[in-house]
């Protein structure tokens, strides 16, 4: 190398180094700006939130390239990863109550229902019997309390688009047996694309400011759940580990063996973290996967791959396990580690377009990514009933059907389901929308012995229709296909036009 190259490369990194200066203190400009716009409270709120935002964004601008090498990842060794089996074959202690005593259950609900075309939380859209996925996370913690005389506390974290709603939801269970507690995740300010400044130009989350503003992601948890102060007081009630869990993940249940295996853990090798995986299939080649990683566990999501191996990243054969963000983690630790900002979890760029067309970017953080700080953390090996997350209008479909049955809260298969696996269902966009679902179902079909399902175009179900092995309906554009009361398909491509008259 010359010496006029490498006083370019110095001369470059200076650059980028005022650069990156330049677009810090801009920033910092602008947020004490907004700051500017709000009292009392508020203030001392978006400070908080502010300073998580801050640290977030000088992180963003020093990164340079993959945060991974692709040839230090490694297989989890074996002892890592312990197979659920082996956990369910030890036998429930008298002291099971005691453990239950020190758990409190968290689920992530911050998203609104507007991918499934409806307003408000996720968490109220009804999924089974009239029940919301609220009503079922309160049903199995108020089981759990009566059943073992315990008491479980659930908390919610909740994002600025979801706490309002979620407070006045949560007066019908005053009379429930659970304490129910609440905190918001942080607000953060989407950033422009092009200049790196905030969108926003005051606090106001409402009306035509609404798009300003955006929930970090649910790495978010350990900074605001510390802050709320509610971290504290659930220590000095005596609790020591949080069940986390997406809202929306109806297999996600407290798990008395897993509980257990985290409690009677060595004392000298405690488990300060357990992520539940499951086994990979096609249908979850983008899903996060543990690796070994400078001898460390650590999560590793689709968006830290280098382009070159994505394809090896989606291969069934060499990432054989993906996260199901059921995770298991020590209060103290929390505190610990964010006491001593040691978190260090990477940072996702989601880019946005506004309704006005302009292009931003979040930054989040995956609550996962956190696995490496902990000691002696564990992957567990779950069965797939314990990853039953509702996206989608086909998702909801599954889990109103005949294939699971309610107890108390918990959606199980049905044991007159011959195959342990569910089946693959796709429907079109008519069915996007939940109000729209509905209508297009006078009953849920028969699904038990279904391997799979596709429906496009303006399709209708009658009631008490029964589908089996291979369904494929399709109307083609301007047709309609009414499949008509009692109908049994097995195996069978509808097409084409079918109309049932009323008479």
């Amino acid at each position: 190398m010359s010496v006029f190259e490498d006083l370019s490369k110095a001369g470059m990194a200076e650059f980028q180094e005022k650069l990156r200066l330049q677009h810090e203190t801009s920033m910092h400009k602008e947020l004490e700006k907004l700051l500017t716009t709000a009292k009392g409270a508020e203030q001392e709120i978006s400070k908080k939130d502010f300073e998580g935002f801050k640290n977030l964004f000088h992180r963003f601008l020093q990164v340079k390239g993959p945060s991974v090498k692709w040839d230090k990842i490694h297989k989890p060794p074996e002892d890592l990863i312990h197979p659920y089996d082996k956990i369910k074959a030890q036998v429930l202690p008298d002291s099971v109550a005691a453990s239950l005593n020190k758990l409190v259950v968290v689920k992530l609900n911050g998203g609104l229902g507007t991918s499934m075309g409806c307003k408000g939380p996720k968490s109220v859209i009804s999924v089974r019997n009239e029940n919301t996925f609220l009503d079922l996370t309160v049903h199995q913690i108020e089981h759990l309390n009566k059943t073992f005389n315990v008491d479980v506390p659930l908390v919610l974290m909740n994002s600025f688009n979801t706490d309002e709603d979620t407070k006045k939801i949560l007066q019908k269970y005053t009379h429930h047996r659970v304490h129910i507690h609440t905190f918001n995740q942080s607000r953060y300010p989407r950033i422009n694309k092009e200049s790196l400044l905030p969108v926003a130009k005051d606090l106001g989350v409402h009306g035509d400011h609404g798009d300003a503003w955006y929930p970090p992601g649910h790495g978010d948890i350990y900074a605001s759940f510390y802050n709320s102060g509610l971290l504290d007081q659930l220590i000095a009630a005596g609790k020591e580990y949080i069940f986390v869990s997406n809202i929306d993940n109806l297999g996600a249940t407290v798990d008395l063996f897993i509980l257990n295996h985290l409690m009677t853990q060595p004392k000298d090798k405690r488990c300060e973290f357990i992520m539940e995986v499951t086994d990979k299939t096609r249908a979850d080649v983008k899903g996060g996967t543990l690796i070994q990683y400078d001898d460390k566990l650590r999560l590793l999501e689709i968006a830290q791959v280098p382009k070159a191996h994505v394809d090896e990243f989606k291969s069934v054969t060499k990432f054989k396990i993906f996260n199901t963000n059921n995770l298991w983690i020590s209060l103290a630790a929390i505190k610990r580690l964010h006491e001593q900002n040691a978190m260090d979890m990477e940072i996702i760029v989601n880019p946005k377009t506004l309704d006005g067309g302009l292009n931003v970017i979040q930054l989040e953080t995956a609550v996962g990514a956190a696995i490496k700080a902990f000691d002696n953390a564990l992957g567990v090996n779950v069965p797939r009933s314990r990853f039953l997350p509702v996206k989608t209008s086909s998702d909801l479909l599954l889990v109103m059907s005949n294939l699971y049955s309610l107890d108390a809260g918990s959606l199980t298969m049905s044991k007159k389901r011959e195959f342990p696996s569910t089946p693959h269902v796709k429907l079109g966009s008519s069915f996007t929308k939940v109000h729209d679902f509905l209508m297009r179902f006078e009953s849920i079909p028969d699904m038990l012995e279904l391997d799979h399902l596709t429906v496009s175009g303006d399709v209708t179900f009658g009631k008490n229709v029964s589908l089996k092995g291979t369904v494929i309906i399709i109307a083609n554009h301007g047709d309609r296909i009414d499949i008509p009361a009692g109908a049994v398909l097995e195996n069978k491509i509808v097409s084409g036009n079918l109309r049932i008259l009323d008479h």
